[in-house]
């Protein structure tokens, strides 16, 4: 069984940084790519920032130079640094990563979501 566990939401002010980490645990052969998505209420979930194994990252528009999306891959372990942050950033972030499990064949797994709020 597979677990993708998130910590680092909170309360911020605007201006303000925040770092989150995600941790995937259990019966893990190997991780592939990993990513942080958001939904804000009333909202749609979005992509914020991506990272494949081999480091290579790509950004949503509205996070580009504020955020930064970072893995270890020993600790199988994704994290995003929330710099410069706005009311609009405002939303559950959740992890998603693919993953092949033992005895199964790659599949997405997602976290259980970390709420963070900026405050204006």
């Amino acid at each position: 069984q597979v677990q993708l566990v998130e910590s680092g939401g909170g309360l911020v002010q605007a201006g303000g940084s925040l770092r989150l980490s995600c941790a995937a645990s259990g019966s893990i052969q190997s991780v592939s790519a990993m990513a942080w998505y958001r939904q804000a209420p009333g909202k749609r979930r979005e992509l914020v920032a991506g990272i494949t194994f081999g480091g290579s990252t790509n950004y949503a528009d509205s996070v580009k130079g504020r955020f930064t999306i970072s893995r270890d891959n020993a600790e199988n372990t994704v994290y995003l640094q929330l710099s410069s942050l706005k009311p609009d950033d405002t939303a559950v972030y959740y992890c998603q990563a693919e993953i092949l499990a033992d005895g199964s064949s790659w599949s997405d797994y997602w976290g259980q979501g970390t709420r963070v709020t900026v405050s204006s």
